[in-house]
């Protein structure tokens, strides 16, 4: 679930999909992994995992990173040759359908019971990133990189005591990270100073991929809206009910409180945005906030999407994340070697190994609990707390039509 795929021609790595056991600098006849991810941190922390995993068996693990923008079309594109590149993809939660459907992914449903202990997986990322149909025991994937959309904002601003004051003389409450929407409407407004180039927030509103469905969608459940009954797949009564509507209503009222351009802000836009000070509050994924938390550790701090207007002790926050799937595509032989890897990943020793890399987010839920894990950074805290909020979209072989469809009417 994360923004991948702007549609057009690219160039397919490696494309020929032979059998080749060998990467680039090994030394002939090695045993190889190759595992395709998108560019980002947690794949360069998936590739240290790799030199582990080879001093303990001997077989190397070759992470080729694609660009976000062009990952979904080369991975399809070599999917349509007679053998993958790949033995293991790290793929979007939506193309779960797609895949399994059109016998693309291997079916994992008698073999990762065995692999890896069921309850020890967080239920929500077992749901929506290794299930097809979701909640059904169905597996088509394994859990690798969970995430969450949450929120960036500027600690400095916040803990400044003029600042404070003159919130409290207005708002009637201590400026802190906002619990609720209203709370977060609040604090928008009393950021926004055009004159000085300062916004109050920066919400995910982009056309490129999902970038748009990611952000507003999480108003329409906030209200009582919905995509359509899970049930029926009808859209009538859902996508355009009352709440729906208010939901998609109060996102854009909060473009007021926003930088010029907001509306069409991808998940670059928001971190630009909070990095150059013009936003208060930024909307992204947790996997991209390592680098904010390095380069502004004074500056920045981190919450959870804020509760619902409608019930207090509720919210709803769009899924990320990715799951381990194996190509069908590949020899059985290279296929019982992936399961090996994943199998290995899986283990709670090697997930507090990657639980140190940046973005390196497990869905362990022992790891998950622990003061560790929630000291370690300072954002893995708010990240912890989002995991039994997460809700997803489209894991349906359609997905894609859906998703034009919505960020059509959406934008």
């Amino acid at each position: 679930m994360m923004l991948v795929a702007v549609f057009g021609c690219v160039l397919v790595a490696g494309c020929g999909g032979g059998e080749s056991s060998s990467t680039p600098g090994a030394s002939g006849g090695e045993k190889v992994i190759n595992i395709w991810w998108a560019q980002w941190a947690p794949s360069d922390g998936l590739q240290q995992l790799g030199e582990d995993f080879k001093k303990e068996t001997g077989i190397a693990v070759n992470v080729h990173q694609i660009p976000w923008g062009s990952y979904q079309d080369q991975v399809f594109l070599n999917f349509a040759n007679p053998q993958t590149d790949f033995d293991i993809v790290v793929g979007d939660s939506q193309w779960l359908g797609r895949c399994a459907k059109n016998n693309l992914y291997l079916d994992l449903s008698n073999w990762l019971p065995t692999a890896v202990d069921l309850k020890t997986v967080h239920p929500t990322a077992l749901k929506y990133l290794c299930e097809y149909p979701p909640g059904e025991p169905k597996y088509y994937a394994a859990p690798c990189e969970t995430d969450a959309v949450g929120f960036a904002y500027r600690k400095d601003w916040f803990e400044d005591p003029k600042e404070k004051e003159a919130f409290k003389a207005k708002y009637n409450r201590e400026l802190a990270p906002p619990q609720t929407w209203n709370e977060f409407k609040d604090i928008a407004e009393f950021f926004t100073r055009p004159g000085e180039k300062r916004y109050g927030c920066a919400i995910l509103t982009g056309r490129e991929y999902d970038s748009i469905v990611m952000g507003l969608q999480q108003f329409m459940w906030a209200f009582g809206g919905s995509w359509g009954d899970p049930k029926t797949l009808k859209v009538e009564g859902s996508a355009n009910s009352p709440g729906a509507v208010q939901g998609v209503t109060f996102a854009k009222e909060l473009l007021k409180f926003a930088p010029p351009g907001a509306a069409k802000f991808s998940y670059d836009k928001t971190l630009e945005a909070f990095k150059n000070g013009s936003a208060a509050m930024s909307m992204d994924y947790f996997a991209f906030f390592p680098d904010i938390a390095k380069s502004m550790p004074e500056k920045s701090g981190f919450f959870p999407l804020p509760k619902n207007p409608l019930s207090s002790d509720s919210r709803y926050i769009s899924l990320g994340g990715q799951g381990m799937s194996i190509s069908t595509k590949v020899s059985p032989e290279r296929q019982e070697q992936a399961k090996k890897f994943i199998a290995w990943f899986l283990k709670t020793d090697t997930q507090k190994k990657w639980v140190t890399k940046p973005a390196g987010f497990t869905a362990n839920t022992e790891i998950l609990k622990s003061d560790d894990f929630r000291k370690a950074t300072p954002y893995n805290a708010a990240f912890a707390e989002s995991l039994d909020h997460l809700q997803d979209f489209w894991s349906v072989p359609a997905y894609n039509d859906l998703l034009a469809s919505a960020t059509r009417h959406l934008g």
